[in-house]
């Protein structure tokens, strides 16, 4: 009891971090051994080991549709269209145009870095066996295009039962959206009622499943032991490579995010010095950093709106409780790395239609992260989904992102809350509800 209370107080990254060096060590431990006792010796150890790390994955399956179903049914629910006016229109369009900026800005660093597998013919032909060839496809790219757009409205019901991501997420916007229309002008008591507990309930649930995350995450070392060792007995050193390059290239994309797109987006539409907003910052985007959650760092974002950049608390509590739950430009930095490093492993060509896709696969998969450590691990499923993978191949990028999703989850939180922060001060000041202008701390 004693080692099991000494465990679970050692704080999740910790734990996460060293189930992943442990699990380094013991795949290539299983590699060596399978280079000296033959194939079949290490195919047996990795059978052994795998369902440990499957289970995993599909927990992280059987949770990302309700969290993503509910979070954005939520999140839509929230705006109150006919209070807000301007300001929600305002708020949602930064939104908006900041993920879709991030979005194609990390498809663009992911290309540039092409991050990829050492003798990745080699690696991939290891697993042949168990890797089935991509679906090749002759509809022109305007079919592609139509296909993709009528694909997202269709029966939702289908669409979860079947998982597919796009459609749920759209039914679930439009959903909460309605609600909100039908709630704010609703002229009898009963159906505000009805609907207020409608919310309330959708509220619960999502608070729910939340605790059904915590639970999962309390499983998440051994599912990240588990999958790490087999990768790295089936991969060997080479799989080093990929996280390296898979590191650089996210936290690169995130830290130009940081320091050179909110400063040139600032500066343009505030025409001011845009370093004094981002000192003032400091505060959220390290809490947010240390616990790699936005909701996490809300309070803190709240007090430096008000205190430090004077913005008024109607607004603040509007922009920074949505954009806890809907804006997250990290993840769509950090999700198509994982898609190009899937292109480039299992050896497909990713076609304009394809990146257009996961372009706005990954928009939209952004708006249901939820606000909670590792969200971006369930929305990865829905990114890697849109390139008909196997389950195999999902397993082993999912395998990846796991095993390095604790530090690129820090970085990319803190340009979430960052991105939340900004856009809060620029629709501020677009909108004269900010007190006074931002100086430089003496």
């Amino acid at each position: 009891m004693k080692l099991l209370k000494w465990y679970t107080n050692i704080p999740l990254i910790y734990r996460n971090l060293g189930a992943f060096v442990f699990g380094c060590i013991a795949g290539l431990l299983i590699y060596k051994i399978g280079m000296i006792c033959g194939s079949g010796t290490l195919e047996k150890i990795v059978s052994i080991l795998s369902p440990f790390g499957l289970v995993l994955v599909n927990m992280l399956k059987m949770i990302v549709i309700p969290i993503i179903f509910f979070s954005l049914i939520y999140g839509a629910a929230s705006l109150p269209l006919k209070t807000f006016g301007k300001m929600g229109a305002g708020v949602c369009s930064w939104y908006f145009f900041t993920s879709l900026y991030a979005a194609i800005f990390g498809t663009v660093i992911a290309f540039l870095f092409n991050p990829e597998l050492a003798s990745a013919g080699e690696l991939a032909g290891k697993m042949a066996s168990q890797l089935e060839q991509m679906k090749s496809s002759n509809t022109g790219a305007g079919n592609a295009f139509l296909n993709l757009v009528l694909g997202l409205f269709t029966n939702p019901f289908k669409a979860l039962a079947e998982g597919n991501f796009l459609p749920v997420i759209v039914f679930a916007i439009l959903f909460g959206l309605a609600a909100r229309v039908v709630l704010d002008t609703a002229e009898d008591d009963r159906t505000k009622t009805i609907l207020t507990g409608m919310l309330d309930l959708i509220e619960g649930v999502q608070k729910t499943i939340f605790k059904i995350i915590d639970w999962v995450m309390g499983y998440f070392p051994i599912g990240v032991f588990a999958l790490t060792a087999c990768n790295f007995a089936v991969y060997g050193v080479g799989l080093f490579q990929s996280y390296f390059q898979v590191a650089l290239c996210v936290i690169a994309g995130i830290l130009l995010m940081l320091f050179v797109c909110y400063p040139m987006i600032l500066a343009i539409i505030c025409r001011e010095n845009p370093y004094p907003v981002l000192w003032k910052l400091r505060e959220p985007i390290l809490t947010a950093f240390v616990t790699r959650s936005s909701a996490a760092a809300l309070p803190v974002s709240l007090k430096t709106a008000s205190n430090k950049l004077h913005v008024r608390g109607e607004l603040a509590n509007f922009t920074l409780s949505l954009g806890a739950t809907v804006n997250m430009d990290g993840v769509c930095i950090h999700l198509p790395v994982f898609a190009v490093l899937a292109a480039n492993l299992f050896g497909f060509e990713m076609t304009f239609v394809q990146i257009l896709l996961m372009v706005v696969s990954v928009v939209f998969a952004s708006v249901g992260a939820g606000g909670v450590p590792g969200g971006s691990i369930f929305l990865l499923f829905l990114v890697l989904g849109s390139f008909n993978l196997t389950p195999v191949q999902t397993s082993t990028i999912i395998a990846l992102a796991l095993g390095i999703n604790p530090l690129l989850d820090m970085f990319e939180t803190a340009c979430n809350v960052a991105g939340d922060n900004v856009g809060t001060y620029i629709v501020g000041k677009k909108l004269g509800m900010v007190e006074k202008d931002v100086s430089p701390e003496k």
